[in-house]
Order: C-alpha cells, then structure tokens, then sequence
C-alpha cells in the first residue's frame, strides 16, 4: 500500500513539459526521462533537425518538436500557444536552454575568454541567451499555468553559478599556448538564475506555480587529460557525472514529490561544492 502512495507521489505521468535546449546534451536526456515516465515533452530548440532526431528515438510516447529562438519574444509566444493547442495545457517548464563553452575534445580549442578583452558583443548574446531566454520563457507559461493554478517551473544553473570557476583546469599543458578560461558570461548568468528563481518563487507562491533551481556539475562527455585528471581530483566522489544522473532530480522537481518545495536549489555536483 505504502509503495502505490510513494509511486503515485512521484509520478508524472500525462504532464506536458516544455524542455528548452531539448536536442542539447543533457535536454536529450530530459526528454528520454520525461518520455519513459510518461510526460508529454515539448522539445523546444534552435537546432530543429537534431530535436527530430530526439523525438524519433522516443518510441512510443508522443514527442512535440518546435523551432525557436529563446530570445525572440515572438517564438516563445508561439512555442506556449501551439503546445496549448495541442494538448490543452502545460504543467511544466524545464528552463535549460543557455550558451555553456565546452572543454571536451570537440570543443577545447578556441576559449581564449580573458576578462580583460572580453568581447561586449560575446557578453550581450550569453545574457540574452542565458537570462533573458529564460525570462521569456518563464512569463510566457506563466498564464497557462495561473490559470490553471498550478505548474513548476525548473531552471538550470551550475555550480558556477555557487563558486568562482577553478580555472586551473584549463591551463594547456605547453606554457607557450594562450591561456583558456571559463567565460564570466558563464558565471554570471548562471548565479543570477538564483535571485531569478527566488523572485519567482515568492511572487507566483500563493498561486500553485512552484520555482526551483536545478544546479549541475560537470558531465563527461569524452574529456581528456589534464582538464579530466584535473576535474576529478577536485571533485569528492573523484569522478564526472554521467549523463542520465541528473533525470531523477528532475522528474522530483515536475512531481507532486516536491509539492513543499519552492525557491530552492536542488545541487548535484559530486561534494564539488562541499568544499
């Protein structure tokens, strides 16, 4: 009896969440997990060919696909009226979408980032992308959701967004190279998603919409040495996480399980933080 209660208290199944970023990394990820759980994902994302790919691969359980810009008021406006046309309701939001310069093999090259010459124009589309997306995005489901007098709403940050950046972990093994560093951009718009978090919170309190932060660590996706031995030895559980770690955390934060909860921030990073 007691496990039917707990199951139930979990469950989100039947939701409609909008995911934005939802072809990224871990937005992929979200979907599989909304998807097997039952939840109706909506894959919002710039890149529409790869969101396709995602929800072809969700057997079974129906996936919407949308193309937008998070920065264009006009596309988030479109993204909340059609998922309501389609399903007549949104009961959640996963605010994932951002701009996050990535240090996998892929990608290491080119984040010569110093504060000093930080390009005004690079700084201007990381706090569109980062902040304003997700201001767009919130206020867009927000009369949906009031007037259905309830929702979560969930916005992912980082642990950079709790402590400054160890940028030990970018420096190039030969000396003669120009130094990498993690962008303020990065460091900014993700703790200023905590006041954002927080304001929503007590403003949409009394009205059934819930807000929380969901914090992450670093994912492995292919790193090498040194940023990898670099990373691990600073991290307490000595490892990066994996890619479906932070699912659970999510579907929590969508179900009834969290029903207390509001204005926090729910941090997995590995004991980075704990010291």
């Amino acid at each position: 009896m007691m496990s039917n209660i707990y199951k139930e208290t979990f469950d989100v199944e039947g939701q409609v969440v909008i995911v934005t970023g939802g072809a990224g990394l871990l937005g992929e990820q979200y979907v599989h997990a909304l998807s097997q759980a039952g939840a109706c994902a909506v894959i919002v994302d710039i890149n529409k060919t790869k969101a396709e790919e995602i929800a072809h691969a969700v057997c079974g359980e129906e996936v919407l696909v949308m193309k937008a810009d998070v920065t264009d008021p006009d596309d988030v406006a479109r993204v909340v009226e059609v998922t309501m046309d389609h399903y007549g309701r949104i009961d959640g939001l996963v605010n994932n979408a951002g701009l996050d310069p990535k240090f996998d093999p892929d990608h290491v090259s080119g984040h010569i980032n110093a504060f000093e010459t930080f390009p005004v124009d690079r700084w201007d589309e990381a706090i569109d992308v980062n902040l304003k997306g997700m201001f767009l995005c919130a206020r867009a489901v927000g009369f949906p959701m009031l007037e259905a007098g309830k929702g979560s709403i969930v916005n992912v940050s980082s642990i950079y967004g709790l402590v400054g950046p160890d940028q030990r972990l970018y420096e190039e093994k030969d000396p003669t190279e120009l130094r990498s560093f993690k962008p303020v951009t990065y460091s900014v718009s993700k703790a200023a998603i905590l006041g954002f978090t927080r304001y929503l919170a007590t403003y949409w309190a009394h009205q059934g919409i819930r807000v929380n932060t969901l914090t992450l660590g670093g994912v492995y996706q292919g790193h090498v040495d040194p940023f990898l031995s670099r990373y691990i030895w600073r991290t307490p559980l000595g490892r990066m996480a994996q890619r479906d770690e932070y699912n659970g955390a999510l579907l929590f934060l969508l179900s009834e399980a969290s029903s207390y909860m509001t204005g926090s921030n729910l941090v997995l990073d590995g004991g980075w933080t704990a010291w």
